[in-house]
């Protein structure tokens, strides 16, 4: 025992010696008396004031006097004492802790030294120092350096053997370095210098404190004070302490440099970017034999035992034994009011190892908060064989060895599982839900599913941010939360030389938390994002959660965010910042007044754990934005933000003159700004596109390559890419790319094993699935299983009587007898009457009952058609039979639908689409005709075309087409026909307006033209003189209706809506359908009384729709098909899939009768040109291109 005492106290001396002296020459600056430092009295809780020769800044204020203490801290304000900051932390002073806690230097071995110096030689190491940690910057040089050195000092409390020589003791070491504009920390902790991590505090062991305290500041309108930031280097957990030691921020092990404060703007503290050694920096290995060792291969794991870990359970990890494990940041916390003690970090300081490192491929584990959802991938052991249709379209999948990584391609940018074309526009959609107060009110504010849609101009960093259906009670009180959605900025900002925007290292999966607190009220609001990634659309899509209180902001006030930066710190799967901002809201009396708050937020996502490349990227970089505008547009219920986004370096310097790190080169929104020379600079269109750069035109893959998805795959042109996907009867195989046959369905009516009629009197039609449907063919009755002949009508058998009649020669009257003979009634093609008889031979025409009987007082004369209604009984249905309350539909009706280059038709069979009878229509060779309608009078169908653009029309009995408006048209997208008044009305979304003119073109007048942003489906209800019509604007997508002469203009629908691409109207239920993209839902409604419901829901890309009955027809672009829509029983009941499979477009029904309505604008409602109905009557309108004879009048 007494040997190995006495070698245990010559293994402490020696290990003191060398900390003296190998450190004073080797890593740490000189310090002692031969350095000409003075020394702090002896003690416990020692304070020295020490007035500066330089001032020095720190955070935000200007400091000429410091406080030196015993207790291993630096203060600019005099300390209180101990018992009020010791286990209390923070401190409500402005302090550096260095490593603050219960320490002593009174029994003589411990001394703290300190001595001011402005020798060129101390100068030059401290700008070594922090050049090293800061490469980018040039333009350090400091003037004055304060050094403090905290020697041998030992925890107090702690009993030892009496002559010192058996306690623990640490020394480490403060620099700051100022200059005219910036201060800075540089703090040195020697790996032997560290022998005790915590200090006995209240008779507890408590763990020292290193970081950078503001201490508390003063609220506004001398509220009572409130605690400031609080930057801390290590956590609570005794592994980050001991990392001191190991890791760094500045290049050298041990050594961590930080900006401190600047004049005359202060932003935040910055820590050093130089988180990976420097080649020649060893492990030095220094045994104690009176400590634990801690041998571990490369650098120590350090889990957290009380945290949940990230990727979730069910997803596989793949740690390996050699591999070490980095401890996550320390991230800001936000507790309740009832706990201050626990306030902890604005920002996060904990050293960060580099992002890959290529010796010991890391496995990454992010440590997060329970009620922090991370919902992100997880990649697995398996390799690209098996899963590199998990990568991206645009990215290519790459084996490691202990499993797979995903890489976009060049040309593109991202993390590979999700990847975007460089320069390409993007847009983020998603829906906002929440519960959020407002002032003191005790009751919250409901958000449930609004809609968030946001756009940003990738190449200039501009990004636009819109929310739906916000109140009013709410809206005016969110103008000053513009990060809302600005995520979407940070993700695709503007990028300068050699940092990266959010999506280029993150892509699209992630998770953002942000608490935002308001001054000087303290209103706090937390917001949880989960960002799932890049949609089929190419979205970027997001949900959202609001919770929290937030001020008021008066109605009618509007809002004024000044332009601020943001300090992004990035380590192992989690990204921090925080910032302070600061907005005016000026109120509707002319007053103002200048607001702030605090944004803290966390973003965690899951890398790939499996890259052996190295990757650099900055572990801290400044998120920029300015030219901020915010709006509530009350109006429409809107919430709207803009703001300008660039990501760079977290020093100043000389800002970047070329046009593509300004944002100010003119290439088009679809293009890539290349730097040059100086100012010079190149526009490249974006993957996708072609052009000269200042226009770009998309690509139309699938016509240029027919062959690019290979065989047995259909290809769909995107804006800027294409996509690829496998016919019916096929699925990807494991490479994502090639198409494989699957068990096939059986069709029963081709093997014959169906159970229908015989194929004399019924057909069997194959509906997919091994599933058919029976109908009686033309001439039979019957449910398709039973058929039988049709019999005769009573105005079949009057006809055939008549004309028997007449060639016997003797007569037969038809009763109501009209004055000549040789009269023999009209019967429809079902046998029915049809409801208006006409006699040539007298040149009168009269209505007719059910039973051919005239009704009274509906004879006119020669020249002249009443008005009939069809009174005539039912026929008996042909097709299967249908329930008993839907009234059946004549057969003979014919769906009508484009494609690319054609019109094709449909008969229907009742509500069956007969699928062997479809046919083309019309071959319009070189034509994208887009909307379809149909004149019941005329039996017409009209078209619109964008490739022209124009507007035509052709006969269904035949003949040439016919062009009817050609000019002035950009991109005419939808087409409605009123039969009655003789008017066609279209929407063109380029020129962002609503057109009617007479059947024939001529007439045209500009309806709308104000508040539309993409308008497309557009249809009438001429009984009544509505229209409606839907836009899809992404901003707002609605649907809104007005009288046909432009009065009455209200939005029907705003909520829950997506891209509302197809929309129609069935007059005799009175309900308007529409088909959404966005939400894929077909949905219904009254527009009388409002009352809304889902028809089916999880449908793929619906385009355009139309009402037949009590079946819903629309056209899917995903599909390539038409899909028939039961609405009696809410499913799908058909689909129909062109011979030529590509993009369907518009859709219209040839119904065999015209809906009868009166007709107000009949012979023109005596109007001199335009006669346009409204609910209840008529208004002439002119023509915008009039000859001077135009009257205008209401009736």
């Amino acid at each position: 025992a007494t040997l190995f005492s006495c070698w245990l106290g010559w293994a402490t001396i020696f290990a003191i010696a060398l900390s003296v002296n190998g450190l004073s020459k080797r890593d740490m600056f000189d310090y002692g008396e031969q350095a000409g430092d003075q020394l702090l009295e002896q003690g416990t809780d020692q304070t020295q004031k020490l007035l500066l020769n330089q001032s020095m800044f720190f955070f935000d204020g200007t400091y000429d006097t410091v406080y030196i203490n015993t207790n291993g801290f630096l203060s600019v304000e005099e300390p209180q004492v101990e018992s009020e900051y010791l286990g209390k932390m923070p401190a409500s002073f402005r302090m550096i802790a260095v490593f603050l806690g219960d320490l002593d230097n009174s029994d003589g071995v411990g001394k703290v030294y300190y001595r001011q110096d402005s020798r060129p030689s101390m100068l030059l190491r401290t700008t070594d120092h922090i050049n090293q940690a800061f490469p980018q910057d040039d333009e350090i040089k400091p003037t004055h350096a304060l050094i403090i050195t905290w020697e041998n000092v030992a925890a107090h409390g702690v009993p030892g053997r009496g002559d010192g020589l058996d306690r623990k003791r640490n020394t480490f070491q403060l620099v700051v370095a100022s200059m005219a504009s910036a201060s800075y920390a540089i703090l040195f902790y020697p790996r032997e210098g560290l022998q005790y991590i915590s200090t006995p505090v209240a008779g507890q062991s408590e763990l020292v404190h290193t970081g950078f305290i503001k201490g508390r500041v003063k609220g506004w309108f001398n509220w009572s004070s409130i605690p400031g930031p609080y930057y801390r280097i290590a956590t609570d957990n005794e592994t980050s302490v001991r990392q001191l030691s190991e890791e760094t921020n500045s290049g050298r092990r041990g050594v961590w440099v930080y900006e401190i404060g600047t004049s005359p703007i202060f932003y935040s503290i910055i820590p050093g970017q130089v988180t990976n050694l420097s080649p020649e920096e060893g492990m030095p290995s220094y045994p104690e034999p009176d400590q634990p060792s801690y041998p571990e291969p490369d650098q120590p794991r350090y889990p957290e035992p009380d945290q949940p870990r990230y990727p979730e359970p069910d997803q596989p990890r793949y740690p390996e034994p050699d591999q070490p494990r980095y401890p996550e940041p320390d991230q800001p916390r936000y507790p309740e009011p009832v706990q201050p003690s626990y306030l902890e970090p604005v920002q996060s300081a904990q050293p960060q190892p580099p992002r890959y490192d290529p010796q010991t491929p890391q496995v990454v584990v992010v440590d997060e908060d329970d009620d922090l959802d991370v919902d992100v991938f997880a990649y697995n052991s398996e390799t690209c064989a098996s899963n590199r249709q998990k990568c991206s379209s645009f990215a290519d999948c790459k084996d490691y060895t202990n499993g797979y990584c995903c890489q976009c391609r060049p040309g593109f940018y991202g993390n590979g599982k999700d990847c975007v074309a460089e320069g390409k526009p993007q847009r983020m959609n998603g829906k906002v839900n929440g519960r959020v107060f407002v002032g003191n009110t005790p009751s919250p504010l409901e958000l449930s599913n609004n809609d968030l849609h946001s756009y940003v101009v990738a190449n200039d960093g501009r990004a636009y941010v819109a929310i739906s259906t916000i109140p009013a009670g709410l809206g005016p009180s969110l103008q000053p939360l513009s990060s809302l959605g600005g995520v979407i900025g940070w993700a695709f900002a503007l990028e300068q030389p050699g940092y990266e925007n959010g999506f280029s290292i993150i892509g699209g999966v992630f998770s953002r938390q942000a608490e935002v607190t308001f001054l000087p009220g303290n209103e706090r609001l937390t917001i949880k994002q989960e960002f799932k990634g890049i949609d089929e659309h190419d979205h970027l899509v997001v949900s959202t959660e609001l919770e929290g209180r937030l001020p008021e902001v008066p109605r009618g006030s509007t809002v004024q965010i000044d332009p601020y930066k943001e300090i992004y710190q990035y380590g192992s799967n989690l990204i921090t910042s925080s910032s302070n901002r600061d907005y005016t809201v000026s109120l509707p009396d002319g007053s103002v007044q200048t607001k702030a708050y605090q944004w803290r937020q966390t973003i965690t996502y899951q890398s790939c754990p499996n890259d052996e490349e190295v990757r650099a990227v900055q572990s801290t970089q400044q998120l920029s934005v300015d030219q901020i505008f915010v709006m509530y547009d009350s109006g429409n219920q809107l919430i709207r933000y803009a703001m300008s986004n660039k990501i760079g370096s977290i020093h100043s310097g000389p800002p970047e003159q070329n046009p593509c790190f300004t944002g100010r080169h003119g290439c088009d929104t679809n293009a890539a700004c290349r730097p040059g020379e100086g100012v010079q600079f190149t526009c490249e269109c974006s993957t996708g596109f072609t052009g000269d750069g200042r226009q770009c035109y998309d690509i139309d893959e699938c016509r240029e390559m027919p062959e690019i998805c290979g065989s047995h795959a259909l290809c769909n042109n995107q804006p800027g890419t294409f996509r690829c996907e496998c016919v019916d009867g096929f699925q990807f195989a494991s490479d994502g790319k090639t198409c494989v046959e699957v068990d096939r369905p059986i069709d029963h009516c081709q093997r014959g094993t169906n159970n229908c009629d015989i194929p004399e009197r019924a057909r069997c039609s194959y509906t997919g699935a091994s599933a058919y449907i029976c109908s009686c063919l033309s001439g039979f009755v019957g449910d398709g299983y039973t058929c039988r002949e049709h019999e005769k009508t009573q105005c079949e058998r009057d006809r055939e009587s008549i004309q028997v009649s007449s060639n016997t020669g003797s007569f037969s009257f038809f009763r109501p007898r009209p004055a000549v003979s040789q009269y023999g009634p009209t019967c429809d093609q079902h046998g029915a009457y049809e409801p208006t008889q006409c006699h040539g031979s007298i040149g009168q025409c009269w209505c007719v009952d059910g039973n051919g009987q005239e009704i009274p007082n509906t004879r006119t004369g020669p020249g002249q058609r009443p008005l009939c209604i069809d009174r005539g009984v039912i026929p008996p249905p042909i097709g299967p039979t249908t329930r008993p309350d839907v009234s059946p539909v004549a057969p003979g009706t014919h769906l009508l639908f484009a494609q690319s280059g054609k019109i094709e038709q449909i008969p229907l069979d009742g509500y069956s689409m007969n699928k062997g009878e479809a046919k083309a229509l019309l071959h319009l060779p070189d034509r994208v005709a887009i909307a379809v309608a149909y004149d019941c009078v005329e039996k017409t169908v009209y078209w619109t075309d964008i490739t022209g653009p124009s507007i035509s029309k052709a006969s269904l009995e035949g003949g040439d087409t016919i062009s009817l408006v050609t000019t002035d048209l950009e991109s005419p997208e939808g087409l409605a026909i009123d039969h009655l008044a003789r008017l066609m009305f279209w929407t063109d979304s380029m020129k962002d307006r609503i057109e009617v003119a007479k059947l024939d073109g001529s007439q045209r007048r500009v309806l709308f033209d104000t508040d539309l942003v993409n308008p497309r489906p557009i249809v009438a209800d001429p009984s009544y003189g509505r229209l409606y019509w839907a836009d899809w604007n992404r901003d707002g997508p609605k649907i809104e209706m007005s009288n046909m002469d432009g009065t009455d203009r209200t939005v029907l629908v705003k909520d829950d809506l997506g891209l509302p691409n197809g929309l129609t109207y069935d007059p005799e239920s009175q309900q308007l359908c529409w088909a959404d993209a966005g939400t894929r839902k077909v949905q219904c409604m009254d527009p009388n009384s409002r009352n809304r419901r889902t028809i089916v829901e999880g449908i793929q890309y619906p385009f355009a729709i139309v009402s037949h009955g009590r079946n819903l027809y629309y056209t899917d672009w995903r599909r390539e098909a038409v899909v028939a829509v039961d609405r009696t029983t809410d499913r799908e009941t058909d689909e129909f899939l062109p011979q030529k499979r590509s993009r369907v477009y518009g859709i219209a029904t040839t119904p065999t009768q015209c809906p009868q309505a009166y007709n107000y604008c009949s012979n023109n409602g005596g109007c001199s040109h335009l006669c346009l109905p409204r609910r209840g009557g008529f208004t002439c309108r002119c023509p915008d291109v009039v000859d001077g004879s135009c009257v205008e009048r209401k009736l």
